[in-house]
């Protein structure tokens, strides 16, 4: 991945500036050498009733090599939501599902069925399932903890 080659992301959404949609783009615009291309479009939703969206969102899903599926999307429109996750594994899209931002409320068994993985909300785990998920990339990073060694001096095994 690679700024002339960025990942290619659909976040599942309502055509509506949602607070999770916007916060993973948040999440993302923070993370250093990650570079993506949105392909879900929310500015101009389909006239026509539900078939013209459903296409829609299957023209914006099918240009994407990953899917981020926001559960507060079920909670407003569990049809849409489902239709989305669907699609996308049905296009062999891996679909990373997110928490509930916020709380530990437990995700509903229909969405942890349909995704592929689940990540909380942080930046580096979100871009490390990204990568993983879209492009194979192991980045394999490990959490370092800095410490003075005198602040244990006094520490003695007993």
């Amino acid at each position: 991945m690679s700024q002339a080659d960025p990942i290619r992301l659909f976040v599942t959404h309502l055509w509506e500036d949602a607070e999770d949609y916007l916060r993973v783009f948040e999440f993302l615009e923070s993370a250093r050498n990650f570079f993506y291309r949105n392909t879900s479009v929310i500015d101009d939703p389909p006239s026509g009733g539900s078939e013209r969206i459903r296409d829609e969102l299957r023209r914006q899903i099918d240009q994407a090599e990953v899917v981020i599926a926001l559960p507060g999307l079920y909670e407003r429109q569990p049809d849409l939501a489902i239709f989305q996750m669907n699609h996308a594994r049905s296009k062999q899209k891996p679909v990373l599902l997110m928490k509930y931002f916020g709380t530990r409320q437990e995700l509903p068994k229909v969405l942890v069925d349909r995704a592929t993985e689940v990540a909380d909300w942080n930046e580096r785990g979100l871009v490390d399932a990204l990568r993983l998920l879209a492009r194979g990339e192991n980045t394999a990073r490990f959490e370092t903890i800095e410490f003075n060694p005198d602040e244990f001096k006094d520490f003695k095994l007993k």
